[in-house]
C-alpha cells in the first residue's frame, strides 16, 4: 500500500479533503491537531456539494501523538496561529516528508523553515466549505486550487500534485505561488476583518455599495504594500477577487467570525496585522493604518 496522506486538521476543509482522496483511492489518515491520547477511530464523513450526489467514505481519525513517524506528504488544514508549536511537534516525526500548507495569510510557512524542513509547499485553496452537522460539510468549489514551492530543496512539486488531486477538491502546480498567496490574502484581510466587526455574512460586498467602498480602501493600502515587494498586482483585480468570493459565499459566515462566536483564536495576526509587520519592514506604516486599525479591532473582539 502507498504511504499515507496525513490530513492535520479536523476541520472542514481536513474533512472534505479526507473524503475526496477516499474515493480517488488514496490512503488517508485525519489527525487532530490538539494532541492527546486519544485511541484512534473510523468516521463515516459526509460532504455535500451544490447540484451533486452527497459523497461519503469512511475515514480513519487519530493523533498526532499516536505516531512516532509520518512517513508520507503531510497537509496541514488547521489555523495558522497554531504552526509554531506543530513545527516543533513535527519536527521529530516527519523526517523527510513534504509539508503542504492549505492555510490562509502571509508567512504562514516561516516555523516551518526555521525549524529545518526543507520540502515545504503553499497552496491557495479556492473553494468555500463549513462543517454543517458533525461529520458533514458542505462544500463548494470555487476554481482548481494551486499549489507552489516555497522551500528551495524542493523539487518534487508534480508528485505532490499527483498524490492530492482529484475530482472533487482538483490542484494545479503553480511556479509563481507567490502572486497568488498575496492576492488571497488581501482577500482575506477585508473579509476577515470587516465581515466580523459588522456580524454579517460574506455576501455583504455584492449587495452593499458602502461595505465594497471601505473593502476597496483596505484593498488599496495592502496592494501599495504588496507592489513594494515586488508583487505585481493591481487594486481593480483584488477588488473583483473579492467581490467573485462575496458573490459564490453569499450567506455564508466567514471564518474568523465563527472563531469569534465559538471563542476561539482568529488568524488575523497572518492577515491584516502580518501585512502591517512588511509594511513595518518597508518604512510603509503610515500608509497601512485602516489595515491596523481593523486587525487591531479584531483583536480586542477576539479576547485574544
Amino acid at each position: 500500500m502507498e504511504n499515507p496522506i496525513y490530513i492535520i486538521g479536523y476541520g472542514a476543509v481536513g474533512m472534505a479533503l479526507a473524503v475526496a482522496l477516499k474515493l480517488a483511492g488514496k490512503n488517508v489518515i485525519i489527525l487532530r491537531g490538539r494532541p492527546d491520547n486519544s485511541p484512534g477511530r473510523v468516521e463515516n464523513i459526509q460532504v455535500a456539494i451544490p447540484g451533486k450526489p452527497l459523497l461519503e467514505a469512511k475515514i480513519e481519525i487519530n493523533t498526532l501523538n499516536n505516531f512516532e513517524q509520518l512517513d508520507g506528504i503531510i497537509v496541514l488544514t488547521t489555523k495558522s496561529y497554531g504552526n509554531k508549536q506543530l513545527a516543533q511537534t513535527l519536527k521529530s516525526k516527519a523526517g523527510n516528508s513534504p509539508i503542504v500548507l492549505l492555510q490562509n495569510g502571509l508567512g504562514v510557512e516561516q516555523p516551518f523553515i526555521e525549524t529545518g524542513f526543507t520540502e515545504i509547499y503553499r497552496c491557495v485553496l479556492f473553494i468555500t466549505s463549513v462543517v454543517i452537522a458533525p461529520g458533514k460539510v458542505n462544500y463548494k468549489p470555487v476554481a482548481v486550487s494551486p499549489i507552489g514551492v516555497v522551500a528551495n530543496k524542493s523539487t518534487s512539486l508534480n508528485n505532490v500534485i499527483e498524490a492530492l488531486d482529484n475530482a472533487y477538491l482538483p490542484f494545479k502546480a503553480e511556479y509563481e505561488i507567490e502572486t497568488i498567496i498575496w492576492k488571497k490574502a488581501i482577500a482575506n484581510s477585508v473579509f476577515n476583518s470587516i465581515c466580523p466587526l459588522l456580524n454579517i455574512d460574506n455576501g455583504i460586498f455584492k449587495r452593499d455599495a458602502s461595505a465594497l467602498l471601505m473593502a476597496k480602501r483596505i484593498i488599496t493600502e495592502c496592494v501599495g504594500v504588496a507592489q513594494a515587494k515586488g508583487i505585481m498586482l493591481t487594486v481593480d483585480e483584488v477588488t473583483e477577487s473579492v467581490l467573485q468570493i462575496s458573490k459564490l459565499s453569499d450567506g455564508q459566515l466567514i471564518s474568523t467570525l465563527q472563531d469569534i462566536n465559538n471563542n476561539r483564536p482568529t488568524e488575523i495576526d497572518t492577515l491584516n496585522l502580518q501585512i502591517v509587520e512588511i509594511a513595518k519592514t518597508l518604512n510603509m506604516e503610515i500608509a497601512v493604518q485602516q489595515t491596523l486599525l481593523l486587525g487591531e479591532l479584531i483583536k480586542l473582539k477576539s479576547g485574544f
